[in-house]
């Protein structure tokens, strides 16, 4: 297995076959929160935000957009960051399946500052927001289709986008599989959690999507635990 992960799986997790869905997906999403948690999946998005917001000025009122949001649950942390920080900030947290959609309102029913819309990344209106975010999300794609994502979400913003992703990378393989057979039997979370980690990215997979941009000022940093974090100004 740790020789495959020298490339990118091509292999689709089961939640990117949309005729599925249902009770079990709804219990995955769920699941996914607390590997989330475990793994610290909200920190690499947060430090991405706020390097955007400090190179644009510390802006006091601020948009942003989480396209692949699932249930929304890593967008905690950067809402009580910009509470700490003085920040009007208006949520968007966006996907494709209703199931998602529905957690994250459940999730966030008592927070008037996101708003929860199922659509598309590729039917977003330009300028929409002022940064677009992408948790686990471009590891969805080819990297043949990652130029595309990636215009596309800045296409979508005013100032910038941020992507937080997972390293490929044996120790995290190894961690996620671990984990998510201890936890769960739910057949997404057993069969898609090592998966992603599988689709994840190396350093020279972002120097290629650098390079098929023409990007110069894309910017990609490892961060714990076992995350990439990039960064592209518009």
């Amino acid at each position: 297995m740790f020789k495959k992960l020298r490339y990118r799986a091509l292999e689709d997790e089961l939640m990117d076959d949309f005729s599925m869905g249902g009770a079990e997906l709804r219990e995955a999403l769920q699941q996914l929160r607390l590997i989330n948690r475990i793994f610290q999946a909200a920190g690499p998005m947060k430090y991405g935000v706020q390097q955007l917001w400090q190179e644009a000025g510390k802006p006091t009122h601020l948009t942003i957009l989480d396209i692949g949001a699932g249930s929304g649950d890593v967008n905690r942390l950067l809402l009580r960051w910009a509470s700490a920080n003085g920040i009007d900030m208006k949520l968007t947290l966006a996907d494709r399946t209703e199931e998602a959609c529905e957690e994250a309102r459940q999730l966030f029913r008592n927070e008037a500052r996101v708003e929860v819309v199922q659509c598309d990344l590729f039917e977003l209106p330009p300028d929409s927001f002022d940064i677009v975010t992408g948790t686990q999300f471009v590891h969805h794609f080819s990297q043949e289709e990652l130029p595309e994502v990636a215009r596309s979400m800045l296409r979508a913003s005013k100032t910038g986008i941020v992507i937080n992703d997972i390293h490929r990378h044996w120790i995290p393989w190894s961690a996620v599989w671990l984990t998510a057979h201890l936890i769960s039997t739910n057949r997404y979370i057993r069969h898609d959690a090592p998966l992603s980690v599988a689709k994840g990215f190396r350093a020279e997979d972002w120097r290629n999507l650098k390079d098929a941009l023409g990007a110069p000022e894309m910017a990609y940093r490892w961060r714990p635990l076992f995350r990439y974090v990039v960064t592209i100004r518009k």
